[in-house]
């Protein structure tokens, strides 16, 4: 049964079927992130993947994820948000096929693209859904929520991708089917198209620019490493390749200048707040690309097992689901700013600890949980909090795609940056070099969090 546009959900200590619904799908997304990590091996043997292929089914992913959500959540601005979430599902849907049907390393790669694609879409449609649907009073504690999802993503994902091994790693993507059919299914009774539908034209040139740029991006990230005395150095290649994603930006700034429907409003881009919002996206970004390589870094530094390493994250993520929860409660009472450098302040902290201090059992865990925290207060409620303030009624999509454009990038440089370092020198210098300067990134972001307007749901009531 279709709602009306103007109809208001509430939460009252628990899930509602809407929450569950929107979830359901950014977990869908978020599980194929973390679920492929340990069928690599069985998927490289079995088609015939060099190492550099491999890399590619996870950066392909982020890639794509990151092209789908500014797009799709735009398009949830003109055309409604149940159709454009429906669509989001179905292509992750077709995506899960393609990979699980793949006889080559194309098929593979493609289907990955196409199952991101429409992931991307689901988490900045879900948070433009909660804008519409719940009181400006309860969004904080709704988006909250998102962050225990990934959370919960990292620990279900190895799981259950462990689990399907014993029979073919294209279960792992066979078994997203039957989820998305239930999904779909749901959307079209349970949601509406709150937002206004109005005609347009798709931004074809600010999408080709922003892909050429991010694309350029992620190589020059991946050329940056240590040389013999331990100082950062990049070559020609990773320069012009800097030059090329520079370029490439700039042309996509002029394309949202001069588009009847852009990818991303001009105001947004324009906006004091959102460009704050957007240097602290992009250091999230970079402190969760780093932390993919923890269980590596224990493997090498500490010489346990990878069973052992995947454990020893655990602190790590409960204190993120745990965080994810807290912080989304307090933002509704002392507002996103403090909440946002408390996260940030921890997050340097335990980057600092990993980079620094003598590396043990015990320095780890206390690392580890210093970062969970840290990110549980940024990943979930507060970024996209001000991102929905700025954008208004007629752009939460476009705010929480500008948004997810910054987190994107930032994963992206993050795991391109640390990935190029670890190969350049000793893999546990090269990690630990690569979160210091992630830490430097993280303390800069931190100085522009003053300058940020602490609104609290009251006032943003009156």
């Amino acid at each position: 049964m279709q709602r009306n546009a103007r109809t208001r959900d509430s939460l009252s200590g628990s899930m509602t079927p809407t929450l569950v619904l929107l979830f359901g799908g950014v977990l869908l997304g978020a599980l194929d992130i973390a679920i492929v990590g340990p069928a690599l091996p069985a998927i490289a043997a079995e088609l015939s993947l060099d190492s550099r292929q491999t890399s590619a089914i996870f950066t392909i992913y982020i890639l794509f994820s990151l092209l789908g959500a500014p797009l799709l959540a735009s398009w949830s601005d003109r055309f409604g948000r149940r159709r454009l979430y429906i669509g989001c599902l179905v292509l992750f849907g077709l995506g899960s096929a393609v990979v699980a049907s793949a006889a080559s390393p194309l098929w593979l790669l493609a289907g990955r693209a196409l199952q991101a694609f429409g992931a991307g879409g689901t988490l900045p449609v879900a948070s433009a859904v909660i804008a519409d649907r719940y009181p400006v009073e309860q969004r904080g504690r709704a988006l909250g929520l998102i962050g225990a999802v990934f959370g919960f993503a990292f620990v279900l994902g190895p799981l259950i991708g462990g689990l399907l091994l014993q029979w073919s790693w294209r279960w792992l993507f066979v078994v997203n089917l039957p989820f998305v059919v239930v999904l779909v299914a749901l959307s079209a009774a349970w949601l509406d198209d709150a937002a206004q539908v109005r005609e347009g034209r798709s931004d074809i040139a600010g999408m080709a620019a922003l892909a050429i740029g991010l694309a350029a991006l992620t190589v020059g990230a991946s050329r940056f490493e240590l040389s013999e005395g331990g100082l950062f150095a990049i070559g020609v290649g990773g320069l012009i390749a800097f030059a090329v994603a520079g370029t490439a930006l700039v042309l996509f700034r002029l394309a949202e200048q001069r588009a009847r429907e852009p990818l991303v409003s001009p105001q947004l881009l324009d906006s004091g707040q959102m460009r704050i919002v957007g240097l602290l996206a992009i250091a999230t970004g970079l402190v969760e690309a780093s932390m993919v390589f923890l269980p590596t870094l224990a493997v090498r530094a500490l010489d346990v097992t990878a069973s052992r390493a995947s454990f020893m994250l655990l602190p790590l993520i409960v204190a993120l689901i745990a965080g994810s929860l807290l912080a989304g409660r307090v933002l509704d009472r002392i507002g996103p700013r403090p909440v946002i450098q408390a996260g940030m302040l921890c997050t340097t902290a335990g980057l600092l600890l990993f980079a620094l201090l003598p590396l043990g059992t015990a320095s780890f865990y206390a690392s580890g949980l210093a970062v969970g925290l840290g990110l549980a207060a940024l990943l979930g409620a507060p970024l996209r909090y001000v991102a929905l303030r700025e954008g208004g009624a007629a752009g939460r999509g476009a705010s929480q795609g500008l948004l997810t454009i910054c987190l994107s990038s930032g994963r992206l440089f993050g795991a391109s940056l640390t990935g190029g370092m670890a190969a350049s020198a000793a893999a546990v210098t090269g990690y630990r070099r690569s979160m210091l300067l992630i830490a430097v990134a993280c303390g800069i972001a931190l100085l522009a969090t003053p300058w940020l307007r602490n609104e609290t749901s009251e006032i943003m009531r009156r």
